[in-house]
């Protein structure tokens, strides 16, 4: 049997087949991969998915929208929602689950715009909620809510461009002739490849009204018209003129809402109405809970959810004796129920993103709306002009219909009579088939004279609409009876109220902690626990879980600071105002979990700063020291971790706090001791430096515990004081040795 030959070399270089090698990687320049590959899906997303355009709509809710319209579903009966998703994915190339999405956002049960083009029936969740989950699309049932008709007004009037869908076999519009600016009522948020679009609504009355006071002068002062957004949720726009009107002529900026509220005096409850549009129910619960956990909000004994049928309600029940109107103005600083709208007025024109203020928006719109009124102009002249020219040739048939008869009867060909009609009577084509079609018994005087009469009405018509197509004053004048219908027919009230007068948000201190004198103790596990000195005095021994007994000990105030240090080179920083009083017949607050610690980070040495006079001493199992100056922990804001607390090279076997320089005694596992004066330490500039060496040690022993002289049990301290640094220090005497001290001093 014959044995293949195993491929040479040469045969696997230039093969890349032979061996199972891969075929050549060809090289390309990153530029003209974003260019080829990344540029076009950039492009994409910016055109036809995330950035709305001069209509208001973006691609995917102008879709569903038309496919409505094509329904019937515009003044007629519900249907359910998945036949609406199923017959918009004809249009739109996506997965039901972002169609059906996409429905619940301009619906009316969800609420996000001040007038919803989707009229619904069933659970469509609510704007403001982020956990309340809209129902199945098979469960709900929509169709277009009457506002829809100024969307789709003449829109088989040629007045906007229809395109193929995306397997050409319908076409849709590339946009909606909206007989209002839309773009402007209905709050749009859009994300696209390098900008984003965040547009806020404005009440439709005035943005008619300002329509119209733009269209008669292009210099009029948009504030006093249009002034301020509106919201479907409700709230207090908190007014600033300045901030408002960067907004109104560059198209950026941002202003401030806060939530409606009522105070029941007889159940002590404050209860909260309409809230920020851009924030949520839970959002809002969540930071509340995170201020009372941290003790920054102690007026507050429960707050529950308790929307209903009947809308939104927030209720906070009050600890007694507690300001309800000092505890919002707390709220309001420190949690969502005042937030900031951050405005975006990125809109497509002609296919090109553009940022504007609303008084450019206005104009465009305008631009756009008089071209659709002039189209929709042209065609209805169009259809007129070839209505009177059909009624022209009748009129020709008046003059002799017993000769129209004659001709019709005596012609031998069907496919003869229309050429015979044109020349009898001096008529073309289109006039001779209108007469050919006429029946019979409408062939005579009285019903050709009743229709050739309205030949001068026609006429008058057309030279009007002529007048309309060229003239753009009439246009701008029909633009603005328009919207004046329109602000007739679907004004509503300003659901968001304008606080012209409001406190101005400066910093209000933060409330002090009562002050009174305490005693803190911190377990070796790292329980900590705060006692008053009555509690103190009645209280009987300190408990503590077994294993666990006592560490460290102060007296102190209860505005003191506390400094606790990890063993991940970490140091928590927190007031002991954050921890309740307790008795010594409880364990106290496991500060790991009570400061958020990492998971299996543990407590090391904790001490109480002051005034951050003094020093920290840092003692670490390689034998090394290092002194650092308290101040490089202070911080100006209230920082509740510092990362890098110390050096990382070798694990941290001792601290203290040195507000004056002492002596102290250094042990070694080998049971060498060496003593020495703190001040032969210099003070380190950062954080986590290697300190230097105080005591050399061989290569299995380590630094075991260091301690003041005065707590030791070292009755000769001449024998291990150091005459200079590092030392091995002296074997400790076995009266020297006393009783285990503790690791951490």
């Amino acid at each position: 049997m014959a044995r293949k030959r195993a491929p040479r070399e040469s045969e696997k270089k230039n093969n890349p087949n032979v061996m199972g090698l891969r075929p050549e990687v060809l090289e390309q320049p990153i530029t003209e991969t974003l260019e080829i590959n990344y540029m076009p899906y950039a492009m994409s997303v910016i055109v036809s998915r995330a950035i709305p355009e001069i209509d208001g709509f973006k691609p995917s809710h102008r879709k569903l929208l038309y496919t409505m319209y094509q329904m019937r579903l515009l003044g007629g009966a519900r249907t359910k929602s998945a036949n609406v998703v199923g017959a918009t994915m004809k249009l739109n190339p996506h997965g039901d689950a972002a169609i059906y999405e996409t429905m619940v956002r301009l619906s009316r049960g969800y609420g996000a715009l001040l007038h919803p083009p989707v009229d619904s029936k069933g659970n469509f969740g609510k704007v403001y909620s982020r956990d309340m989950a809209f129902a199945a699309s098979r469960y709900t049932e929509v169709r277009l809510d009457p506002i829809c008709a100024e969307f789709f007004q003449d829109i088989d009037k040629d007045t906007v461009d229809f395109v193929d869908n995306y397997d050409g076999k319908l076409k849709e519009p590339t946009l909606l002739p909206t007989t209002f600016p839309n773009v402007l009522v209905s709050a749009n948020q859009g994300i696209a490849v390098g900008m984003a679009s965040n547009l806020c609504g404005f009440n439709l009355a005035e943005v008619c009204d300002a329509a119209i006071a733009r269209m008669k002068d292009p210099k009029a002062d948009l504030l006093t018209i249009l002034k301020a957004p509106d919201f479907p949720t409700g709230g207090q726009l908190l007014y600033r003129e300045s901030e408002l009107r960067q907004i109104y002529e560059t198209g950026r900026g941002s202003f401030k809402v806060r939530a409606r509220w009522r105070y029941l005096k007889s159940e002590n409850i404050i209860e909260v109405y309409e809230i920020p549009y851009t924030t949520t129910v839970e959002a809002i619960m969540d930071r509340v809970a995170e201020q009372i956990k941290a003790g920054k909000i102690r007026e507050i004994a429960d707050m529950r959810d308790e929307t209903d049928l009947t809308g939104l309600k927030l209720a906070i029940d009050l600890k007694r004796g507690a300001d309800p109107d000092r505890l919002m103005q707390k709220l309001f600083r420190v949690t969502p129920l005042q937030d900031s709208v951050s405005c975006n007025f990125n809109i497509l024109i002609a296919g090109v993103p553009r940022v504007m203020g609303v008084g450019e928006i206005l104009e465009e719109w305008t631009a756009w709306r008089m071209e659709c009124v002039r189209r929709r102009a042209f065609h209805d002249m169009q259809k007129k002009q070839d209505k009177l020219h059909l009624l022209q040739g009748l009129a020709r048939i008046l003059l002799d219909i017993d000769k129209a008869i004659r001709i019709i009867r005596e012609t031998e060909s069907e496919a003869e009579v229309v050429p015979n009609l044109m020349i009898g009577f001096g008529i073309d084509q289109a006039q001779a088939e209108f007469v050919a079609e006429i029946r019979l018994r409408n062939i005579n005087k009285e019903y050709i004279l009743r229709r050739t009469q309205e030949v001068d009405e026609l006429a008058r018509e057309i030279e009007d609409l002529r007048d309309v197509v060229e003239r753009p004053a009439r246009r701008r004048r029909i633009i603005s009876q328009e919207l004046q219908a329109v602000k007739k027919k679907y004004a509503q009230p300003r659901r968001t109220e304008i606080l012209y007068e409001f406190e101005e948000e400066a910093e209000m201190p933060e409330e002090e902690a009562p002050d009174y004198p305490v005693t803190a103790f911190l377990s070796r596990e790292g329980y900590f626990k705060k006692i008053t000195p009555q509690s103190l005095r009645m209280s009987g021994e300190q408990k503590y879980k077994e294993g666990d007994g006592p560490f460290l000990q102060w007296e102190s105030t209860n505005r003191a600071e506390l400094m606790v240090f990890t063993d991940l080179q970490q140091c928590y920083k927190a007031r002991l105002s954050d921890f309740a009083d307790t008795k010594a017949s409880v364990l106290g607050s496991f500060l790991p979990s009570a400061l958020g610690m990492e998971e299996g980070e543990s407590v090391l040495w904790a001490c109480l700063p002051g005034d951050y006079a003094g020093s920290l001493l840092f003692f670490f199992e390689n034998g090394k020291a290092a002194r650092v100056s308290l101040s490089k922990y202070q911080t100006v804001t209230r920082r509740k971790k510092l990362t890098g607390a110390y050096c990382a090279q070798s694990p941290l076997r001792a601290a203290f706090l040195l507000r004056e320089d002492r002596e102290l005694a250094v042990i070694s596992t080998e049971g060498r001791c060496l003593i020495f004066h703190t001040s032969a330490l210099l003070e380190k500039s950062t954080r986590t430096t290697q300190g230097v060496a105080v005591m050399t040690l061989k290569p299995k022993y380590r630094l075991d515990r260091v301690l003041p002289v005065e707590e030791s049990a070292i009755t000769r301290p001449t024998r291990y004081r150091a005459k200079s640094l590092p030392i091995a220090g002296a074997l400790l005497r076995p009266e020297d040795r006393g009783e285990e001290q503790l690791t951490l001093g």
